[in-house]
């Protein structure tokens, strides 16, 4: 697997409006882009900590995948996502390995990067997000 970073940490919050004072005035950060991902049902927030992003999630749905995670667990962290190139590939790869995917193709996420989600069965409890930005 060909990683080269972390793109983003995402946290589930029940409010963005409530959440983003947080993390800019106690904890000194920018929001410097919220956008809706209507087919995932969620509205995102980002902030930029050196190469990686803080990626809040707000449900837009009650019974979308966010919505559905705060009912249940409540709010906190949600996924990890790893920048990766040749996401199709990765995508490929990681099924040979025996990992479960939850996406067996890449889709649009927010900032228009193709993602797809590993089951957090397959991944030690964690639900791992893969991101490629095909611009770069």
């Amino acid at each position: 697997m060909s990683i080269s970073h972390i793109e983003h940490i995402g946290i589930a919050v029940k409010s963005l409006e409530e959440s983003i004072p947080f993390y800019e005035k106690v904890l000194g950060l920018k929001c410097y882009n919220i956008e809706e991902v209507k087919d995932q049902k969620v509205k995102t927030a980002f902030f930029l900590v050196g190469q990686t992003k803080i990626e809040l999630l707000e449900s837009t749905d009650p019974e979308g995948p966010i919505g559905k995670f705060i009912e249940k667990k409540g709010e906190g962290i949600h996924h990890i996502a790893f920048a990766v190139k040749g996401i199709e590939e990765q995508l490929k790869r990681m099924e040979e390995q025996g990992v479960t995917l939850i996406d067996k193709a890449p889709r649009k996420g927010a900032e228009g990067l193709d993602i797809a989600f590993l089951h957090p069965k397959s991944t030690l409890g964690v639900l791992t997000e893969l991101c490629e930005d095909k611009n770069k």
